[in-house]
């Protein structure tokens, strides 16, 4: 188990990258931290190596700190968006490196013996002569996950390991990593911007921004249930449409369309809505065409992905997009009515704190 309480790093130049961090990591679990660019995702990571130093609070692995601890000597494996295999050498020889050196190294053919063991585990067997230069990337990042792996870590910590690649040979690595470490029963923390690689792979999910730890939960909530503003717009594509409105009685009200409180959930609200101004979320699919339309407006392109048809339009001038099925195929400048599906919109404050 990981323990991560009361993290936090604040660089020479005054940057606060992670503002009191607190998580738990079961054994086992494979954890992404998800976020965009700077939010402290990487931070994080690196602190639980050993590669940099926290300005406060406290990493412990099964109870006991790490803080201190030399990386090397914390039963940890890594990968980075850079390989680092060693050019020099075959795929067999940056295997068994680890292996070989340091207070534990063992000899050459208990090494080779076990490298061998991971790289049919890992099917990058036919690959053992090979050099680093001649094998692509997806090759290429096998062999350092098998390095990693070859050391029998606790831990396996993976930085962006994936973004090199190209979309489909991302999509097959990726299976494989979650088969490798579920197969293995390796604690695992991946570290990734993309929300796709996120919900595809992980346990659990840790959404961050700004250095702070916005939702940790299994993917689907972080989409379903978004614990706040941040969240509902980070997860989703198309990005979730958001519009200001302001109660007044009984009556959320805009430019273009108004919502009664009294045709929302009741047992969804989190907080009693006062009077004032809120940002209302619903996401592309609760959107519906429809006969009997509560807004009526006009089409201003048409997308066709896969089985999806993306209608886009204007709503309270802001753009916006529904889904349909692609057996719907309407056109920019059609007329088009809406519903709304009260039951799964979500209601933000204007600190961004959901309240339905």
């Amino acid at each position: 188990m990981i323990e991560i309480k009361n993290l936090k790093k604040v660089f020479e130049n005054g940057f606060e990258a992670l503002k009191s961090i607190n998580l738990t990591i079961n054994d086992g679990e494979l954890v992404c931290l998800l976020g965009p660019s700077g939010c402290g995702k990487s931070t994080i990571l690196n602190l639980i190596s050993g590669l940099l130093d926290p300005t406060d609070g406290d990493i412990l692995f099964d109870g006991e700190s790490v803080v201190g601890i030399h990386p090397k000597d914390r039963g940890i494996g890594l990968v980075f968006q850079n390989y680092a295999l060693y050019p020099h050498m075959s795929v067999l020889e940056n295997v068994m490196f680890p292996l070989t050196v340091g207070k534990n190294k063992m000899k050459r053919e208990d090494a080779e013996k076990i490298a061998k063991k991971y790289m049919k585990i890992t099917s990058i067997e036919e690959l053992s002569e090979k050099k680093p230069g001649q094998m692509s990337g997806g090759q290429q990042q096998r062999v350092a996950i098998t390095r990693a792996l070859v050391q029998n870590p606790k831990i396996l910590l993976l930085d962006e390991p994936l973004s090199n690649l190209d979309a489909r040979l991302r999509l097959r690595i990726r299976e494989e990593i979650r088969r490798l470490v579920k197969e293995i029963g390796i604690t695992t923390i991946f570290v990734t911007h993309d929300q796709e690689e996120a919900l595809s792979i992980s346990d659990k999910i840790v959404i961050m921004n700004d250095g702070i730890v916005q939702q940790h939960d299994i993917p689907q909530n972080l989409y379903l249930n978004p614990a706040n503003e941040f969240v509902a717009r980070f997860m989703g594509t198309p990005i979730i449409n958001i519009y200001p409105m302001r109660k007044e009685g009984d009556v959320l009200k805009s430019e273009e369309f108004d919502i009664n409180i009294d045709d929302l959930n009741k047992e969804r609200f989190k907080n009693k809505l006062e009077d004032g101004m809120y940002n209302v979320g619903i996401r592309a699919e609760y959107f519906s065409i429809s006969e009997n339309p509560k807004i009526k407006t006009k089409i201003t392109s048409v997308e066709l992905i896969g089985k999806d048809c993306i209608i886009h339009f204007d709503l309270n001038k802001i753009h916006s997009k529904t889904i349909t099925d692609i057996s719907y195929t309407p056109k920019a400048g059609d007329d088009i009515g809406l519903s709304i599906d009260y039951d799964n919109i979500y209601i933000f404050d204007t600190q961004g704190k959901r309240v339905y």
